[in-house]
């Protein structure tokens, strides 16, 4: 979830490790929710007794691994300008609904390095404290400022929200930085939101 032009689309196909969602040049093309399916891992088999107390053929009934997925929910970016009036607020309210679905685990709010966070970026700040929703901000796009700004605008933009240390990591979806840490912290809000 973040502002138009952020980067969602690039930074989905960066995560999934190949192209998933389609990637334009111009903002405001993701118009409606796309669901995305994204397999995270293999189940481990159940423990089969061992030595006397395993049958020969018990691997054969056993089942085999299972995948571990999950759903990727991408939205149409908000605060895009040239969207008509009611386009706006069908996006808010796709949002306002997403956010409060009862099993969302987190949000992934991605949030560009360049910029300075914007009043739709605020609203959607007190969307998520409202509902209490989990969050984990992506900083995109470092690739386009020097190597010296990019902690120094991460902290800023950490500080301007109110996020914590660990809710933060700089990602460019061009070079790949950032985003296996990215991963790990997709699959520790997971975890937490199970636990």
């Amino acid at each position: 979830m973040g502002r138009s032009n952020v980067g969602k689309s690039s930074l989905l196909n960066a995560l999934a490790g190949r192209r998933i969602a389609r990637i334009s040049g111009t903002p405001g093309k993701t118009r409606m929710l796309n669901v995305y399916e994204m397999q995270l891992g293999r189940r481990e088999r159940g423990e089969v007794p061992s030595g006397a107390d395993r049958a020969p053929d018990a691997r054969r009934h056993e089942p085999p691994p299972s995948p571990l997925s999950l759903y990727v929910l991408d939205l149409p970016g908000y605060g895009y300008a040239r969207a008509s009036k009611s386009d706006r607020q069908e996006f808010r309210g796709l949002i306002a609904q997403t956010v409060a679905r009862e099993r969302l685990a987190g949000v992934i709010w991605l949030l560009d390095v360049r910029r300075d966070p914007s009043e739709e970026d605020r609203e959607m700040q007190d969307q998520f404290a409202a509902r209490r929703t989990r969050v984990l901000a992506a900083v995109t796009k470092s690739d386009k400022v020097p190597r010296g700004q990019r902690v120094r605008r991460e902290r800023e933009l950490r500080e301007s929200l109110a996020l914590d240390a660990d809710q933060a990591i700089v990602t460019s979806a061009r070079t790949g930085e950032g985003i296996p840490e990215l991963r790990l912290a997709i699959g520790a809000l997971i975890t937490k939101a199970t636990e």
